[in-house]
């Protein structure tokens, strides 16, 4: 018969068949990697405000935001922290027509640096954001 295994002689077949034992494993493991729920630490602080600020740097029609190659960020030509742009992206998203963010990063920024502040910008809430200067890069891939 096909059942007993080995030889035809009629000894049963001594080795036990651990693939569908495997596949089970497998699906069950997946099934608990799925249902695992993704883990989310935030610690949320009050900072304090910077009072030499200017107040009205954030101009109503739009900003231009831009990342030099060593990784400074700049809103309006003036070099701000990621604590200070965070609070100017969320004045901008409080102003009644949302001002347009134009995001420029230099071509030899850091991609870690661009990526942060895209970050910011996303958490922001932001709808209104151009990337400039693409066109410069359209013939280096």
């Amino acid at each position: 018969m096909a059942m007993s295994g080995g030889r035809d002689d009629g000894e049963p077949m001594m080795e036990m068949n651990t693939t569908p034992l495997i596949d089970v494993m497998l699906v069950l493991l997946i099934m608990f990697i799925i249902t695992i729920p993704i883990q989310t630490h935030a610690v949320k602080i009050d900072l304090p405000q910077n009072a030499d600020a200017p107040q009205n740097v954030v101009d109503p029609v739009k900003n231009r935001l831009t990342i030099d190659p060593a990784g400074l960020i700049y809103w309006n030509g003036t070099p701000v922290d990621r604590v200070t742009l965070r609070q100017y992206l969320d004045q901008t998203s409080r102003m009644a027509p949302e001002p347009e963010l134009q995001f420029e990063p230099d071509g030899s920024a850091r991609y870690v640096v661009v990526d942060e502040v895209l970050a910011i910008i996303k958490r922001s809430g932001v709808t209104k954001l151009g990337f400039v200067g693409n066109d410069r890069y359209g013939g280096v891939f």
